[in-house]
């Protein structure tokens, strides 16, 4: 077996796969509304930004966790710099993405190219710019590259998927696929289908993870059990949440638990979708620890084991991460 068929890109560069630990597979770091950036009454201080997430990568180490894998892709505030600094001074390794989407949060260059009349990027332009964040290191802005990407990320229109939307999966597919590393999308609203546009990429379903899975009305649906039977990987990433739209942490235990029974445990992959410090949006401010604290316990009493546990919480985001 190679050595690259064995790390994980992370922004202090490639890394044992086996050493990653617990891996919380999409959370936020430093999440910056587009164009907030510029607004008068929004400040980046970047010294209280860094002290403020490296209290939650404390916590989050001090309670067992090992990796934090930023699903914020390419121009939502990733500061691939700020990621190297944190992860050096906390011992905790950070993954970061490269990728966009949905089609509304595209900056107008993505979304009006020069062409007459103007059209979508099609599918090879994402693969181009995302496969490049992974091969020669991710942007900082006008300046230079750094590390690798270690992921390709995107999100899907919630009311359906968009023309863009469509070539956002597939460019994210075909970068994927060209750099050995896998895949993960926030689900729209047709979860199936939008696999099936990724997997018409010939995208292996095990290097694809599909998010938004404790979506009620995914559940409602039966999608995560669809999504597990067709061998993607299904990403319960709202742990802890407490609104309208997702399962409370006892629903989302007891679907886990369902998914264990019917053969599913190498599928599953948890997270809380917290945002460490949020610019122009509000923030999820659960710590990054909540699924070890409080979502494990609950997953004990509903029977989950502790090998299984293991397997969701550090061996599934192990082998999706590996570089293969």
């Amino acid at each position: 077996m190679s050595v690259k068929s064995t790390t994980v890109n992370t922004v202090l560069g490639p890394v044992p796969a086996d050493e990653l630990g617990v891996v919380s597979v999409h959370e936020a770091l430093l999440s910056v509304f587009p164009g907030a950036e510029h607004a008068f009454d929004i400040a980046l201080d970047r010294a209280e930004i860094f002290e403020t997430l490296a209290a939650k990568l404390r916590d989050f180490r001090a309670h067992g966790g090992g990796t934090i894998v930023d699903g914020t892709g390419m121009f939502h505030g990733r500061d691939v710099r700020l990621y190297e600094a944190l992860s050096r001074t906390t011992g905790v390794h950070i993954v970061a993405s490269t990728g966009q989407g949905p089609e509304e949060l595209l900056g107008g260059y993505f979304l009006t190219p020069q062409t007459n009349p103007p059209t979508p990027w099609p599918a090879e332009k994402f693969a181009d710019l995302f496969t490049r964040e992974i091969t020669e290191g991710m942007v900082v802005p006008r300046v230079e590259r750094r590390g690798p990407a270690g992921l390709v990320t995107t999100a899907v229109t919630r009311a359906g998927m968009t023309a863009t939307d469509e070539s956002l999966l597939r460019g994210a597919a075909r970068a994927a696929l060209a750099t050995g590393t896998a895949l993960s999308f926030r689900y729209g609203a047709d979860a199936a289908g939008e696999l099936d546009v990724v997997l018409d990429e010939k995208l292996p379903a095990d290097r694809v993870a599909v998010g938004g899975l404790d979506r009620k009305d995914a559940v409602a649906a039966g999608v995560p059990e669809k999504i597990a039977g067709r061998g993607a990987r299904v990403v319960l990433d709202h742990v802890g949440a407490e609104d309208d739209a997702h399962l409370t942490d006892a629903e989302r235990a007891a679907l886990v638990a369902g998914l264990v029974r019917a053969g599913h445990t190498d599928r599953i992959l948890l997270s809380v979708g917290a945002t460490g410090v949020a610019k122009g949006h509000p923030a999820n401010d659960l710590p990054y620890s909540h699924v070890l604290t409080a979502f494990v316990p609950l997953l004990r009493a509903h029977g989950v084991g502790d090998g299984e546990v293991r397997r969701m919480l550090e061996a599934n985001p192990r082998d999706l991460l590996a570089v293969r």
